[in-house]
């Protein structure tokens, strides 16, 4: 009974994962709003009721696709920490971002369906927040490495506005706490950033803009770096 009982579950994650490929297809030729399941069915030789066995609605699919987009994504990110293990935090900081640019230019149409265009009638579910937070967190690792090791250089003395410091108090206790809310808050900028970044090329917006994208990408983080309180060397 319990090889039998196997034996389907393997089944189920096979056309699971077939189900979920067939859509990222579908992805690539439109946008996430016109994921059709019967299409998507079609393809696959099945009749839609079969799919709605494995996904019980279009948005449970999407959420499916949302959550993998994410973690692969972060799994990137965490990964080229990994192994820049031990080098400088500056470069520790530039791996994460060029793991993040790598896999969004590698998968463009993933990217775009967590950081694209919102989903008209589609709010993707608080159980999706602890894979988006994985780059998040992959950075922080690197500050508060950089912090623990004496090699982050003094916040500013600029006091935040009060808004603004409510909010980096609350990140800071929530995912660094030590850090405080005077290096929170240049982290989430930088953050944000990272992604303004990647999305303005993967979107084309660079475009006979920036043609020396690898140079300007990195000088780009670089700089972000700084702003993190990050030491980087001076260039020779």
């Amino acid at each position: 009974m319990g090889a039998c009982r196997t034996a389907r579950e393997r089944a189920r994650d096979e056309i699971t994962a077939s189900i979920k490929e067939e859509a990222r297809r579908q992805l690539a030729a439109t946008d996430a709003s016109q994921l059709s399941v019967r299409a998507l069915a079609r393809e696959l030789g099945m009749v839609s009721s079969a799919v709605y066995r494995y996904f019980s609605s279009r948005d449970e699919l999407l959420t499916a696709l949302i959550r993998d987009a994410y973690d692969a994504l972060g799994e990137a990110a965490e990964h080229a920490l990994d192994t820049a293990d031990g080098a400088p935090p500056a470069e520790q900081w530039t791996a994460v971002c060029r793991a993040v640019r790598e896999w969004a230019l590698t998968h463009p149409h993933e990217y775009a369906l967590i950081y694209g265009s919102p989903i008209a009638g589609y709010a993707a579910p608080a159980d999706t927040v602890a894979s988006a937070e994985r780059v998040g967190r992959a950075l922080i690792r690197v500050v508060a490495g950089a912090a623990a090791s004496g090699t982050l250089d003094t916040p500013p003395d600029a006091a935040l506005p009060d808004g603004v410091a409510a909010d980096a108090e609350r990140l800071a206790a929530q995912y660094a706490p030590g850090l405080g809310a005077a290096r929170m808050a240049p982290l989430v900028a930088a953050w944000a950033q990272l992604f303004g970044l990647v999305g303005f090329e993967v979107f084309g917006q660079f475009h006979n803009v920036v043609t020396a994208r690898d140079a300007f990408f990195d000088h780009a983080c670089t700089g972000l770096a700084r702003q993190v309180g990050l030491r980087v060397p001076q260039p020779a």
